[in-house]
């Protein structure tokens, strides 16, 4: 990929495990935005995630690094170190350390994820990580779908934002998914960090269709450039979420996960096989997902991008928006 004149840095909330990834007890090795971090889950059942270095002679804290009721301990020399990175502890002294810290993020969980904040200038959070389903304000939860399926990709030459940009991409559906789709957008609203794009669905070669006639569409919120949720309608009941996290100056991990809705009552006589159809419905959104990776890993940033008139608007819309995700000094412009 050539290097995109984007920071691989950008601020906001971004996906670095699935929940059931990190147990009671558990310490993960991961690295993101360049950094080598740790993630351990206390016996409280809170996750904290840190900097994977030991302030005291820099073993990581990732081999071997044990935890201990609601601290994690260092492997090396037995230090112990609190969810909010302060020594609490060393056994051979009679005090901690308390003029060393190893750096904390803020984390969530939601919808089986663990979400990491991440700010260069290191500021609080200052928007929230979007929920698949309390995001639409429909009353929907869980319970109302099949489990969730998922695609987990490491490590490929692509920038978030080539997957937010897909986003108001109305004309990709022919080439890509080889499918009649014609998205109508019903909405652009790119007014904050969250942002939202509507649109309805009509088909190719359909010219009698009316946007008040179809009953089929997608909403889609984003937050930031980290994490997007949709809510589809009409052929398929489904919530996806695509989660894209920076890991290196040249690459991210992709996460995209589906669930589909259950059929209200009496609408199949064997429940065994309406699951199977579930399954196989959300094993083709993810399909289609897939085809635009194929895309976005071989993608060059272009900056202008040159625009038919049906898609300026959008694609200007949401380049401007994405620019205050990233600090000044990381943006380069042109």
């Amino acid at each position: 990929m050539a290097k995109p004149p984007l920071s691989m840095k950008p601020t906001g909330w971004f996906q670095v495990a699935w929940s059931d990834e990190i147990g009671v007890g558990d310490v993960r090795t991961m690295k993101y935005f360049d950094q080598e971090l740790v993630a351990w889950r206390a016996d409280s059942g809170r996750i904290t995630v840190m900097n994977a270095y030991c302030e005291h002679l820099g073993a990581h804290l990732g081999y071997g690094g044990k935890v201990v009721g609601e601290v994690l301990q260092c492997p090396f020399h037995g230090w112990q170190w609190n969810q909010q990175g302060r020594n609490v502890c060393i056994p051979y002294q009679e005090h901690p350390n308390r003029g060393r810290r190893i750096r904390t993020y803020p984390v969530v969980e939601r919808n089986d994820s663990v979400y990491l904040w991440h700010d260069v200038a290191r500021r609080e959070p200052y928007f929230d990580a979007p929920d698949v389903f309390a995001a639409f304000g429909d009353g929907s939860s869980a319970a109302d779908y099949y489990p969730q399926q998922r695609l987990y990709r490491r490590s490929l030459e692509l920038h978030p934002q080539y997957v937010l940009e897909n986003g108001v991409d109305f004309a990709h559906f022919k080439f890509v998914h080889n499918t009649p789709i014609v998205p109508v957008f019903t909405r652009h609203d790119f007014g904050d960090a969250v942002s939202y794009v509507d649109f309805t669905i009509t088909f190719e070669g359909d010219d009698g269709q009316r946007i008040e006639d179809v009953n089929s569409g997608v909403q889609a919120v984003n937050g930031g450039l980290g994490i997007a949720v949709t809510k589809s309608w009409g052929m398929v009941d489904n919530r996806t979420i695509s989660a894209i996290t920076p890991v290196d100056e040249f690459t991210s991990d992709v996460r995209f996960m589906v669930y589909i809705g259950r059929p209200g009552a009496g609408a199949g006589s064997d429940p065994a096989r309406v699951e199977r159809k579930a399954r196989e419905f959300g094993q083709e959104v993810i399909r289609q997902f897939t085809q635009d990776i194929e895309i976005w890993q071989h993608q060059r940033y272009s900056d202008p991008p040159a625009l038919a008139t049906a898609e300026y608007e959008g694609f200007t819309a949401i380049r401007t928006w994405a620019k205050q995700f990233y600090a000044e000094q990381c943006y380069e412009e042109g």
